[in-house]
């Protein structure tokens, strides 16, 4: 399917962008709309953002920690540990 492009604006653009890459037009389009849908998916429509935190810790974090920690209180200095804090700071 060809594509024709009738916006001056956006010809020069393309026409910038392929230079400064030294690709093809063709090609300069294809990676900055594969760019833009990569962007794209990782915005979530229509939630609040501490629910697209929960939803990410519930399926990338508290999936991985083993059930026998879950809901299991930290040691003094655990916090620290993982974070990286010793007794020279980080």
């Amino acid at each position: 399917m060809a594509l024709n492009l009738k916006n001056p604006q956006v010809e020069r653009l393309v026409a910038e962008i392929a230079e400064m890459t030294g690709e093809t037009k063709t090609e300069a389009v294809r990676k900055a709309l594969e760019e833009r849908k990569q962007r794209l998916a990782f915005q979530v429509v229509g939630s609040r953002p501490i629910e697209v935190v929960h939803r990410f810790l519930e399926r990338e974090v508290w999936s991985l920690v083993p059930e026998e920690l879950l809901g299991k209180p930290l040691k003094p200095g655990e916090q620290d540990e993982i974070l990286g804090f010793g007794p020279e700071g980080m």
